[in-house]
């Protein structure tokens, strides 16, 4: 194996892994102020996904990613108030059946919205941008992500 090809896939590496840990972040930060795991924490980045791809299609992308911020926001306030703070002086395990509850509706309603069709996400130009040194090439959206 060339040191190219090993210098390349840590950079790939580098960029998952920080995604990753973004990640990780978000659920040690609610386990730790609130004791709880949020199993429906994929499910909103996913659901967060989706917001973006038909974002996209209605609005250029720096207002496509405004949009998608407010509706998450506003999506994981619903959630806190409707699912989780009126269980707040409940037993542990009436949050996380809440929890795994919230998952589910998510995931079922993802698939009636969506569909359960896998859709590729739409090109944003400016993060096509590829960068070159030597034999060496990382995308922007590689760069940025760590």
């Amino acid at each position: 194996m060339s040191i190219t090809t090993i210098l390349q896939h840590s950079l790939t590496g580098i960029s998952l892994g920080g995604a990753y840990g973004l990640i990780a972040i978000g659920y040690t930060l609610v386990y730790g102020i609130l004791r709880l795991i949020n199993f429906a924490h994929g499910d909103i980045f996913m659901m967060a996904g989706y917001f973006m791809i038909f974002s996209l299609a209605s609005f250029p992308w720096p207002i496509a990613i405004v949009v998608t911020l407010l509706i998450t926001v506003l999506m994981g306030i619903a959630i806190e108030r409707v699912a989780y703070k009126p269980l707040r002086s409940s037993p542990r395990m009436s949050i996380m059946i809440s929890a795994i509850g919230v998952s589910y509706l998510l995931q079922n309603l993802a698939t009636y919205l969506f569909t359960a069709i896998p859709r590729g996400y739409p090109e944003i130009p400016l993060l096509k941008r590829i960068f070159r040194v030597g034999e060496l090439s990382a995308s922007l959206v590689t760069l940025l992500t760590p």
